[in-house]
């Protein structure tokens, strides 16, 4: 008995011509072109900035680091209260903007209020990405460094035995600086970690709350670890932001090339400090300037080295 022919459902194509092979083909190297053009626009922006610290990396090399002193007129340069600062000022940022952030992004995607409300909050909340940084720095001398003052002074008269408080506020500093850094990286992360929340399968939530679980309990143990990735993906860009950025925290931080444990006290960032003196520098102090652009530019590297392997490690306790 001979079987009939087998019916190729319609709509489904039986070949595909030439034509749409060579399309393909054409569209995976112009995709990989463009991953390896990433690549070589980072090299082409470290190679510059590379050769041009190299003279102040053959007179100091790795003490540069760990030297606090920066005097141009004895040639003698460091950049640690700067790392210090750019890590501290980013560190206050984060620990303010993480849960600020995380918790708007909740709020928004989990139908806590009506749509017509929701949306017009999602808005705003990105709307203060658009605002430049040095209407934040401005804001902050204005506004922010006042208003902060009387909590600052609560702090150091009741707790100033605390080293993070032990410094009588004089308005400009590290804390004043790490909160007007939380409040720019916050549209940053809320966004991305909403946009996280959003795009996960519905099936996630039903099948949690299908099995007992309360609406928190489903957010918290099921809902942000399937989104982990794309809210530290949001975080990592938040602190590349925090990190580099230059106008408010030149503004805010106080240029002091110290370090000080209190948050009250002034400090600097490698950002201010490019900025403050690159446009009246000349010989080896454009060199050491450019070292602590390196030194910047490995950090940023470092943190997303660090993210990536954090995500992964979440990633496989999860699965």
């Amino acid at each position: 008995m001979v079987s009939p022919p087998t019916q190729i459902p319609q709509g489904i194509p039986q070949s595909r011509s030439k034509l749409e092979k060579n399309l393909d083909t054409g569209f995976i190297w112009l995709t990989r072109l463009f991953a390896w053009g990433i690549i070589a626009l980072l090299i082409l922006i470290a190679l510059p900035i590379a050769q041009q610290s190299w003279p102040a990396f053959q007179r100091f090399g790795l003490g540069f680091l760990f030297n606090s002193a920066w005097d141009p007129v004895n040639e003698n340069y460091g950049a640690l209260p700067m790392i210090y600062g750019t890590l501290m000022s980013s560190l206050i940022a984060l620990v303010i903007a993480i849960p600020l952030g995380v918790g708007t992004a909740i709020f928004l995607s989990e139908d806590f209020i009506p749509l017509a409300v929701r949306t017009p909050l999602t808005f705003l909340v990105e709307l203060l990405a658009a605002i430049p940084s040095v209407v934040f720095g401005l804001w902050g001398i204005f506004v922010l460094i006042p208003f902060l003052r009387p909590v600052q002074m609560f702090l150091f008269k009741n707790f100033g035995w605390i080293p993070f408080f032990s410094t009588s506020p004089i308005g400009p500093g590290m804390f004043p600086a790490g909160v007007v850094l939380a409040i720019m990286v916050l549209p940053i992360i809320t966004a991305i970690s909403r946009d996280s929340l959003a795009s996960l399968p519905p099936d996630l939530r039903q099948a949690s709350l299908g099995l007992g679980a309360t609406r928190w309990v489903t957010i918290f143990r099921v809902l942000i670890p399937a989104a982990f990735s794309g809210i530290i993906g949001g975080t990592m860009l938040g602190l590349g932001r925090a990190m580099g950025e230059t106008m408010a925290a030149t503004m805010i931080i106080g240029n002091s090339n110290k370090i000080s444990v209190s948050l009250f006290a002034p400090g600097n960032t490698i950002a201010s400090l490019l900025a403050n003196q690159f446009p009246e520098a000349s010989g080896l102090q454009v060199s050491a300037l450019m070292y602590a652009g390196m030194v910047l530019f490995i950090l940023t590297l470092l943190v997303n080295v660090a993210a990536q392997w954090i995500v992964n490690q979440v990633q496989a306790k999860y699965q």
